[in-house]
């Protein structure tokens, strides 16, 4: 038999900053309720020393489940560029030492010239809860670089991400389109389904 919150709403810590995830985790996980990091009192600044996506969303939901009290979501994701050989991964909030801007600039300089443009978003999304237990889930989503920035949505790399599945840049689709196709929103379907 599951623990007893399990069929019933459940109180979530989301441990972003980052109003762009909020939006799309609130929307996911429609059926919850949600509390960003602010409304819950946690104000730190998690660093992502982890060698893989899931062991950085596992350190930032710790933090803010054992700060808070509360269950908390965290998710860490990224963009991997086959010709960069994966780059810039873990590291593609920080790929260049500035802000979202500077990292797609630094991106494109980096792919000139290069014909094979295929990448793919990862995410992987850790739920941990005061009990000391976690769910955990991935997802993945493909497409490839464009060689100019396209349409004004999404945010970090939305604008240079031709999706495979919508034919369109992220950041030129609906945020209910990106949502359905998303690496996120994968993750995030797929945790709640073990919800």
């Amino acid at each position: 038999m599951g623990r007893p919150f399990r069929r019933k709403t459940v109180k979530i810590v989301i441990a972003t900053h980052n109003p762009g995830k909020l939006r799309e985790i609130r929307e996911i996980l429609a059926g919850q309720e949600i509390l960003s990091a602010e409304e819950a009192g946690f104000f730190d600044d998690v660093e992502e020393t982890g060698k893989t996506f899931l062991e950085n969303a596992r350190l930032k939901a710790q933090a803010a489940m054992k700060a808070t009290g509360l269950p908390a979501l965290a998710d860490d994701s990224g963009l991997c560029v086959e010709a960069l050989g994966g780059a810039p991964g873990v590291y593609s909030a920080r790929y260049s030492g500035g802000g979202a801007a500077e990292n797609r600039k630094k991106l494109l300089k980096s792919l000139n010239g290069v014909e094979n443009r295929r990448a793919y978003f990862a995410c992987a999304v850790c739920l941990a809860f005061p009990d000391g237990s976690e769910l955990t889930a991935e997802g993945k989503t493909c497409g490839q670089i464009l060689t100019g920035e396209r349409g004004t949505g999404g945010f970090g790399y939305d604008s240079l991400f031709l999706s495979d599945d919508l034919g369109v840049a992220f950041a030129e689709a609906g945020e209910g389109e990106k949502n359905a196709v998303s690496h996120r929103g994968r993750a995030l379907r797929a945790l709640a389904e073990k919800l």
